[in-house]
């Protein structure tokens, strides 16, 4: 079979697509089973999805790969960006132009998984050590304190019931020699501990920093946004300051990866990523949202003053002239649409992301590469 055989067998289009709740175009009237009408994709995220959702299906029909909840996550990944392995895996496949198989797929997933696992047990092996150390030496210490109090108090007694001066002198000498070379063993074992301490720290703050930080671009993921959202809109309502929101997406970033492949199109990702950064300060917060996606959040900035703010990074954007270092090529403009929100104009913040969604959505409508500022939500 050819890798790229267009004369597979495709499956029935009321299928794959319909268990995730979405109809191809020549589904969007039917109910001939009188169940709920199928959902027609309208803002940026659901059409993002319902592509991903073709692709996803198409990739498996292609490669003639069955339906299962790993193939999913394996299409997902190699289609999103998401595993570097199983990307590298089937683009090696493809340019031999050998078939996409089963076994190879779980290979490429098995090798990731064991590497994290190793990382993760040699970080935890790490901790643990580092834990056992400054206890052993806490401990000793503790214990020392101790013999020292009890071996004072014995000599004190019985320096009281020597008669003889010299040897009370001797007796005194003997006792703060040997402390002092306990507490200088001591010392040393605590600043062992010490650093020990601060490498564990380290590890922490590494693994924390992991688990909240998009690893292709370096910014916070979409869990550390939810966090930062919440805190941020807690403190900003507290103080009575202002709090916008705001959806960008690189446009036709599809075409980038077309044309110039995945690793041209990872590099366009941290190439806006860092232009979107250079806007992070405390008071603004910018992270991958997932995707060719980024969120903005800006504290104490009116809706118009977060507008500039957004838009004057679009034009610096835009003026870039990017080249594909690998072949040469221009990748011609690279730009991105946005649509921002002021968070305090709905009741619920959450209602706040959804105006700033169909804010971007209308900004790739009326011709992309502009941010678009959302509608005063109406009372009921």
């Amino acid at each position: 079979m050819s890798v790229q055989d267009p004369s597979l067998p495709r499956r029935p289009a009321k299928g794959l697509l319909d268990w995730f709740g979405f109809a191809g175009p020549s589904d969007v009237n039917h109910d001939s089973e009188g169940g709920s009408p199928p959902i027609v994709p309208t803002t940026p995220h659901q059409i993002a999805r319902k592509q991903l959702m073709d692709d996803i299906t198409n990739f498996l029909l292609v490669h003639d790969l069955e339906v299962s909840s790993f193939t999913l996550q394996v299409a997902h990944d190699y289609l999103t960006g998401g595993n570097r392995r199983v990307i590298r895996a089937i683009d090696d496949q493809l340019q031999a132009r050998e078939p996409i198989t089963l076994p190879l797929l779980k290979k490429a997933a098995e090798e990731k998984g064991a590497n994290q696992n190793e990382a993760m047990h040699r970080l935890m092996r790490r901790l643990e050590n580092d834990i056992e150390d400054f206890s052993k030496a806490t401990t000793e210490a503790s214990s020392a304190t101790t013999d020292y109090n009890e071996a004072l108090a014995a000599h004190v007694n019985d320096l009281d019931k020597a008669p003889d001066e010299h040897l009370k002198r001797e007796e005194l000498l003997d006792l703060a020699r040997s402390m002092l070379e306990r507490t200088r063993s001591l010392e040393e074992d605590m600043a062992r501990s010490a650093e020990q301490t601060k490498a564990l720290r380290r590890s922490l703050e590494e693994a924390r920093r992991n688990a909240d930080h998009d690893h292709l671009t370096g910014l916070p993921n979409r869990r550390a946004f939810e966090a930062c959202f919440e805190a941020e809109y807690a403190s900003a309502k507290t103080r009575g300051e202002h709090l916008c929101v705001a959806f960008c997406d690189i446009d036709h970033f599809k075409r980038i990866n077309d044309t110039h492949g995945h690793d041209a199109g990872d590099r366009v990702l941290k190439v806006v990523a860092e232009t979107l950064a250079r806007m992070s300060d405390d008071r603004c917060h910018v992270a991958r949202h997932g995707g060719e996606e980024f969120v903005v959040l800006l504290r104490g900035r009116s809706l118009h003053e977060a507008w500039e703010i957004l838009d004057d990074t679009r034009h610096r954007m835009a003026e870039r002239k990017l080249i594909n270092r690998a072949t040469e090529a221009a990748f011609g403009q690279v730009t991105f649409s946005a649509g921002i929100a002021d968070v305090f104009a709905s009741e619920d913040p959450r209602d706040a992301l959804s105006a700033a969604d169909k804010a971007l959505y209308k900004a790739k409508e009326s011709g992309r590469n502009k941010v678009v500022v959302a509608e005063k939500p109406t009372k009921a």
